[in-house]
């Protein structure tokens, strides 16, 4: 699941509700925490300069 959100993420990123609808999804998805925490890192490593808003709210949302 980690792959195929990866690259999915990266082809919708060019569209930023997309990405954030396609971002909020995943996390919904995984089941695994440790997977959701790599997710989150990787997105604030390839879109943290481009999308931080997005990253941010959509980690902080679906954690609490």
């Amino acid at each position: 699941m980690f792959e195929l959100t990866k690259n999915i993420l990266v082809k919708v990123s060019f569209d930023p509700h997309l990405f954030q609808k396609e971002l909020s999804k995943a996390i919904r998805w995984m089941s695994n925490t440790e997977e959701v925490q790599r997710l989150r890192e990787w997105c604030m490593k390839e879109f943290g300069a481009k999308y931080p808003t997005i990253v941010n709210k959509a980690f902080a949302t679906e954690t609490n």
